[in-house]
């Protein structure tokens, strides 16, 4: 796919609009259908479709294999430094009504932090996989 240039130019314009819906779906998935595993793939499926039109190694150059795994470490972080929080400010463990001022607000950061763990932990954790399945020999 590579050299068809039709392909690669519909890829470009594509990909913009793929990676600014995944947060769309990331920072409105508490008010709406979404959150952080939907926009985790679809930012993944961004990063694959540029990975499929432009090749591996490019996409590897541009997104290297330690930053992927950067990203799902402090995905996971995040999440367990959210619970962790309100567990030493006398909750339960993610019970996020005592990070805000009040119990709305508190419930409100709470959830953008854990979908946010849980988006960037799934995006990195899908093109891990696909890079590991594709990029055996393309190293």
């Amino acid at each position: 796919m590579k050299n068809n240039f039709i392909v690669r130019e519909v890829a470009n314009l594509f990909l913009p609009i793929i990676v600014l819906f995944g947060f769309y779906v990331q920072f409105h998935g508490d008010f709406g259908p979404g959150g952080g595993f939907q926009a985790g793939v679809i930012v993944a499926v961004g990063i694959i479709l540029y990975a499929l039109v432009h090749g591996l190694k490019k996409t590897r150059q541009l997104i290297p294999d330690v930053f992927i795994r950067f990203l799902m470490a402090m995905g996971l972080l995040l999440f367990a430094a959210t619970g962790l929080a309100s567990l030493f400010l006398g909750a339960e463990f993610l019970n996020y009504s005592v990070l805000g001022s009040d119990q709305l607000t508190g419930q409100h950061i709470g959830i953008i932090l854990i979908e946010l763990g849980v988006g960037i932990t799934v995006a990195a954790v899908m093109v891990a996989i696909f890079y590991a399945f594709v990029g055996r020999d393309a190293k």
